[in-house]
């Protein structure tokens, strides 16, 4: 990625095993709808490795800024490490708007120092390769901003701090069927004057901490279950913040039940479509 902000969205369900099938098409609303990032969360034990080449180049050959996301790794560091081997050698060369993100939301029962000190071993393992390429690591505890206290990241001009904001929970995560109990939240409201100062103070937290590092909100939404005027205001300030603060941003995502796209339809969903372009 370059050094302008840039404005994106997350193709999730498809390289990482949400079962959505990838349309070539899809790059070409996002490109249209102004926005000029992709990122592609690829569950790599699951998927061919073709089918993450194609993606990445229909990006690119959009113009798009392609984020390329190790998710859902469960194994070794080792096996990590080897993988981020394989990455790095596939595209060594590759277009410098790709950029690589190490892993996403590392978790129980990895701990922050475990963390620190595999994303050291990533990252020297990807710059014997690519010394000048954008690469992306947040804290554990799913990146969340309050974890960013616990990351420790090596003195590199060209590696980004990202989190992901989601809070309040309950109202972005309502319905969801693989959260016990969250169908206890379905008629959530977020709208209030303190709702948003919320918003406002979270990512002003994650702003000072980065002390002027690149900032990357790499995820953000909102569930269907949501009333749609709410997660649009909801998406609308979240985007407005981050852009305010300096942030590059990714929304979350394209086309599953967090989608701003309909694919049934063929189009965007407006409000939330207006929300991200501002």
């Amino acid at each position: 990625m370059d050094r302008s902000l840039r404005r994106g969205i997350s193709l999730g369900g498809t390289l990482d095993g949400g079962g959505l099938a990838l349309d070539d098409g899809w790059f070409d609303a996002i490109r249209d709808a102004g926005l000029d990032l992709v990122r592609l969360p690829v569950r790599w034990d699951s998927v061919a490795a073709d089918r993450v080449d194609r993606a990445v180049e229909g990006g690119l050959a959009r113009g798009l800024a392609v984020v390329l996301d190790v998710h859902h790794f469960e194994g070794t560091d080792a096996a990590f490490l080897a993988l981020w081997e394989r990455i790095a050698a596939r595209y060594a060369g590759a277009d410098p708007r790709l950029a690589f993100e190490l892993r996403n939301e590392p978790h129980d029962p990895m701990t922050a120092t475990a963390w620190n000190r595999l994303l050291r071993d990533a990252l020297r393992v990807v710059r014997a390769r690519h010394p000048e390429r954008a690469v992306i690591a947040g804290p554990v505890a799913r990146n969340v901003i309050a974890a960013l206290p616990t990351l420790q990241l090596p003195d590199d001009p060209h590696l980004l701090a990202t989190v992901h904001h989601y809070l309040p929970f309950r109202f972005t995560h309502q319905g969801a069927p693989w959260i016990a109990g969250a169908d206890a939240w379905l008629g959530t409201s977020w709208g209030t004057a303190a709702d948003r100062a919320r918003i406002r103070a979270d990512l002003a937290t994650a702003a000072a901490w980065a002390r002027g590092r690149r900032l990357f909100l790499g995820e953000f939404g909102t569930r269907d279950a949501a009333p749609m005027a709410a997660r649009a205001a909801w998406t609308a300030l979240v985007r407005a913040e981050a852009e305010r603060l300096g942030m590059d941003w990714a929304y979350w995502d394209f086309a599953t039940e967090f989608g701003a796209f309909d694919v049934a339809s063929g189009s965007w969903r407006a409000p939330l479509l207006a929300a991200l372009r501002g």
